[in-house]
């Protein structure tokens, strides 16, 4: 694991990370003396991608990294400046920009459901709406690899996964990526990034260029045993499977730490595989399998004598949901006499439920049966409800315990925790009904179903 004290230092500032029509809202907003308005902004999902039972939500950690550094130095205000995006009033306003409000939301790691609401800004109008592209970029990507890597640690049946699909997506989303899957359960990375900046532990050996290099795959593979000892894994289906594991084991011994398949009619192909090394005395010899996985093929692989798994696109791209949905809405105002005003948008397909809420797991018996949420109050719970908010930002403070590689640990944890309370019907892979509802509960304890 890296030490997180040694991480290297980042870009200084991430105020353009976000949409132009924010900054025209903040000066819009400084005109006509809403700026201040105290607000909450909610970010929820309204559903969850492809009719899945549950989703994971990953982001905090990170997205309160770059709120650290949301600040608008001299560069990013040249810019606005030279093309002309606000006025000067706004462009001194934003020079002072220093987030001061406070964020709490569930924890990351946490599963959540339509209406969850997962992160509440309570701040200015202007101080949070600012942040509102920042959030769902953060939170919609991250979430969506994260929710597809857990339904592949549930088909992976206990088999080690690793994340290798850095090729397959941007530069900073395949850090990101890595570890939204790490959180979700998958062991490692190949991306070495997020090694450095997250703690997650990395991997990796040898593509089929390394045997295509050398004049015979025997040479390739010596070469690689001599570098990295016999534990290392060899890549066998360059040419043919059957003479790779031969020379494979041939080459390393009977102690040869694994090999690997890339290709092939993987069910039929990694049986013959396991019965070879097994008649060749490898008995110890580890296969993985890295080939176009997802949660299906995984689910297909589970009566195969597979040790451990390497998956790559279909986890960096959400396994056909890129992004999660989420949407990021003001949903409380105070008026002019200072108290709060429930506001809601009531566009059909796209309502959004108005109000301050506090969020609860509702559980019999440590399974989780619904998602309770309390308008207005306190919760309304019983002993064994859980509650699903913690503190990231009080008062401008940030809460550093969430940050860096010791928050991805945290994170890791709890989204373990938070999968087993779930009932078995979580776990199906097929479109079907979220496996928790959602309620909510009124001041006057009416409740009603999200």
């Amino acid at each position: 694991m890296s030490n997180p004290e040694a991480r290297p230092a980042l870009p200084s500032a991430t105020s353009l990370l976000t949409d132009h029509y924010e900054l025209t809202m903040v000066e819009a907003a400084l005109q006509d003396a809403t700026a201040d308005r105290e607000c909450m902004f909610e970010l929820f999902a309204r559903r969850l991608p492809n009719d899945r039972r549950y989703g994971v939500v990953a982001g905090f950690g990170r997205a309160i990294e770059l709120l650290e550094r949301f600040r608008f130095e001299d560069a990013e205000l040249e810019f606005l400046r030279d093309a002309n995006v606000v006025s000067a009033q706004t462009l001194d306003w934003l020079a002072n920009y220093r987030f001061s409000g406070s964020i709490r939301g569930y924890r990351e790691g946490e599963v959540y459901f339509p209406q969850s609401p997962l992160l509440e800004v309570h701040a200015t109008f202007a101080e949070g709406v600012i942040l509102e592209t920042l959030l769902l970029s953060v939170f919609n990507y991250d979430s969506a690899v994260a929710s597809a890597a857990a339904r592949m640690v549930s088909a992976a049946e206990g088999r080690p996964l690793a994340e290798m699909g850095s090729r397959r997506t941007g530069e900073r989303s395949a850090v990101a990526a890595a570890r939204a899957a790490y959180i979700a359960g998958f062991s490692a990375t190949s991306n070495l990034e997020a090694g450095r900046s997250w703690g997650v532990p990395t991997m990796g050996t040898a593509a089929h260029s390394w045997t295509l290099l050398h004049e015979s795959e025997r040479a390739a593979f010596q070469a690689q045993v001599d570098a990295l000892g016999v534990g290392t894994t060899l890549l066998v289906d360059t040419y043919d499977v059957t003479e790779g594991v031969r020379l494979a084991v041939e080459v390393a011994g009977t102690d040869l730490g694994g090999v690997r398949l890339d290709s092939g009619d993987l069910p039929v192909l990694v049986r013959e595989v396991r019965e070879q090394l097994d008649d060749l005395g490898a008995v110890n010899t580890k296969i993985t399998v890295t080939n176009d996985l997802d949660e299906y093929t995984l689910a297909g692989l589970a009566a195969a004598p597979v040790d451990s798994y390497g998956v790559g696109t279909s986890v960096v791209t959400g396994s056909g949901s890129v992004a999660s949905g989420m949407v990021y809405k003001l949903v409380a105002r105070k008026n002019e006499a200072d108290e709060w005003v429930s506001v809601a948008k009531a566009s059909p397909g796209k309502k959004s439920v108005g109000g301050v809420k506090f969020p609860l797991r509702r559980r019999e018996n440590g399974v989780a049966t619904g998602e309770l949420i309390s308008l207005g109050g306190a919760p309304i719970g019983d002993h064994d409800d859980r509650p699903l908010y913690v503190d990231y930002v009080v008062n401008g403070e940030l809460d550093r315990q969430w940050l860096g590689a010791a928050g991805v640990a945290a994170a890791r944890e709890h989204c373990a925790a938070a999968l087993a309370e779930l009932p078995r019907t979580a776990r199906r892979l097929g479109k079907g009904e979220p496996a928790l509802t959602t309620f909510y509960v009124d001041e006057d304890g009416i409740t009603t179903r999200a």
